[in-house]
């Protein structure tokens, strides 16, 4: 798998399985793809780097479909680095002919605060949390102008921004590819808020003149297995150390400017819209929002995958309930909402796709405000008591007591879901947003879904009893 290498114009930071069935698929995809080489920095795993870049940055995407598997080499990568690479970082940023920066670090890697965390040294609201400790070294570090600690993305973006800046240069147009609504505001205020408060001038300005574009994504990308990558050799002849799976379906919705220019997405399949708001709750609502219903749900039925857990009718009867209440708060029509609907459980169903439940449910504390909450408080403003969100938040809670996957979410303390139920769920929602603690009838609903989940725990000869859950 050798190939001219490309000069790079995109940067990236995230280096997973979702940019490279995503953004990477769709920059590979236009036409003018010679001209935009991607370099990409690691998040969490520095040594996938390392394997991409003794195979010269290309891989295989496997399509996955119901019935066979579509294979095509990737070839958008021209380096890959480790995100504590900061060198290599900077040099991209000063290079001339940077236009795009893209990321996809997670709902959590945003460092944002929760609604109401003011109080408690961070800015509320969504904003940058300066009370996290990896930002509070960071604005340490930028302060004492030790670039080279930096952790956090907002930090990375925002000493690349200076460094452009420094250069006499223009700022490329940073591209937040997660799962937050409004995600170019969510990424440009964090970058600013941690410009204010390291009180740098420099910084300040190169934080307040970078241009932002709003998206969304979707791709269902389940964490590649040993098995795929031996299926890939044993297919291929070729030994990819980090092949990628992914289902058919891939959309990506873009809107904002891009003054240093950008790759010709749309020629790949990319819409770029006057506002992206719409499509973004259409997406976090019914499907990240279904996803984390049937993450915190379907473990207590017996269920590991979101395949297992569709094929439920139970799963299934708690989608339709959940799908009901979000669609009603979307602005679309209702039959574009119910084909949306049925493409969704087509996706979810397909036998061959194993998007592992508890890999959804990983860092639930910062998905669920942006995929649940919306719609609770709508239906709660509307004087309705919505039971299909009262259910997930149910699981989540008994998620958190130790039913389900192992917890990864760092912003959670166990002591948060311990204790008497009806205790447990008024923490768990105002921890979530202060102002569910005094909704009674929400506490008394979520309580009462959470004893019904923890009775489909019960085993009887070797098979889960699961009763009537109203």
């Amino acid at each position: 798998m050798t190939d001219q290498i490309r000069p790079v114009r995109m940067l990236h930071l995230g280096l997973g399985s979702f940019f490279r069935a995503h953004q990477a698929w769709y920059t590979h995809h236009a036409p003018d793809a010679d001209a935009w080489g991607i370099a990409a920095f690691t998040g969490r795993r520095p040594d996938l780097a390392r394997t991409l870049t003794a195979q010269g940055c290309r891989y295989i995407l496997v399509v996955r479909g119901p019935e066979a598997d579509r294979r095509e080499i990737v070839r958008s990568l021209s380096a890959a680095h480790s995100g504590t690479d900061h060198a290599a970082w900077l040099d991209y940023w000063r290079r001339p002919g940077l236009g795009v920066v893209t990321l996809t670090v997670t709902e959590a890697g945003y460092a944002r605060a929760r609604p109401g965390d003011a109080d408690s040294g961070r800015t509320g609201g969504g904003g940058l949390d300066t009370a996290r400790p990896d930002v509070c070294s960071d604005i340490a570090a930028l302060r004492a102008s030790r670039v080279a600690e930096v952790t956090t993305a907002p930090a990375k973006l925002l000493i690349g921004l200076a460094a452009r800046r420094a250069a006499g240069l223009p700022p490329p147009t940073i591209v937040p590819c997660d799962n937050l609504p409004g995600n170019a505001e969510a990424a440009q205020r964090v970058v600013r808020d941690l410009a204010e408060a390291v009180g740098d001038a420099a910084l300040i300005v190169a934080a307040q003149h970078a241009p932002f574009a709003n998206t969304m994504v979707d791709r269902i990308t389940p964490a590649t297995t040993g098995a795929d990558r031996d299926r890939v050799g044993a297919a291929s002849g070729f030994e990819d150390g980090a092949p990628v799976v992914t289902e058919p379906f891939s959309e990506w919705v873009l809107s904002g400017a891009f003054p240093s220019g950008r790759p010709r997405w749309e020629d790949a399949g990319a819409r770029f819209v006057p506002d992206v708001l719409p499509f973004e709750q259409r997406k976090l609502w019914l499907l990240n929002g279904a996803h984390s219903l049937l993450a915190y749900t379907a473990p207590l039925l017996g269920h590991t995958t979101v395949a297992q857990a569709v094929a439920d009718p139970r799963c299934r009867e708690w989608l339709a309930q959940w799908w009901q209440e979000a669609a009603r708060g979307l602005p679309l029509p209702g039959a574009e909402l119910t084909a949306y609907q049925d493409a969704l459980l087509e996706r979810f169903a397909n036998p061959r796709i194993r998007h592992s439940l508890a890999q959804i449910a990983a860092d639930g504390s910062q998905k669920l405000p942006v995929r649940l909450l919306p719609t609770l408080r709508a239906e709660r403003a509307a004087g309705r008591l919505p039971q299909g969100a009262a259910r997930a938040l149910a699981g989540w809670l008994l998620h958190l007591r130790g039913h389900g996957a192992q917890v990864q979410d760092a912003a959670t303390d166990p002591a948060l879901a311990a204790g008497p139920l009806p205790q447990a769920a008024r923490r768990a929602l105002a921890f979530l947003d202060p102002s569910l603690a005094d909704d009674a009838e929400l506490t008394t609903a979520v309580t009462a879904h959470a004893r019904a989940l923890e009775r489909c725990l019960t085993l009887h000869s070797g098979q889960l009893t699961i009763p009537p859950i109203s």
